[in-house]
């Protein structure tokens, strides 16, 4: 098996994870990402840890994580009780997920409300949908969308 490379350059960091540079600049300003040593030169030399830390932010983004979330959990990695408190925020973010779920049920319904009392044909000015989102709680018979 072929041994990783040590030091790595921004764009070999960037295909590694998966990101553009510009992402491996940012998340290193955000502090999301430990700042590289730097050669004589000026040149960051990056370590594979970097591409695992980019793509452990990467995976926890499609969880549905902020970035400032995501900071937090990569700071209760060093604590050694974190694991309670990376378990409290993970139900938290369920929580509002389910939130978010009830929210575009609701957002659903409405609309298939709305669709279903709309003409199948005819003027846009005779559309219900158009008249809910123009003037919403203004026509309660007419579908409104609040």
């Amino acid at each position: 098996m072929k041994a990783e490379k040590k030091n790595l350059t921004t764009g070999e960091v960037a295909e590694r994870a998966g990101v553009n540079i510009h992402t491996v600049r940012y998340y290193e300003s955000r502090g999301l990402l430990p700042k590289p040593p730097r050669t004589a030169s000026g040149y960051r030399k990056y370590g594979p840890e970097h591409v695992a830390h980019i793509r452990f932010i990467k995976r926890a983004q499609d969880l549905g994580f902020t970035l400032e979330e995501i900071h937090e959990l990569l700071s209760l990695r060093a604590v050694p009780d974190g694991g309670a408190d990376v378990r409290m925020k993970t139900a938290a973010k369920v929580q509002e997920i389910d939130s978010k779920i009830r929210d575009l049920q609701r957002i659903r319904g409405k609309l298939i409300e709305l669709a279903d009392t709309c003409a199948h044909h005819g003027s846009p000015g005779a559309c219900l949908v158009l008249h809910a989102l123009e003037s919403p709680g203004e026509h309660p018979e007419r579908g409104s969308i609040t």
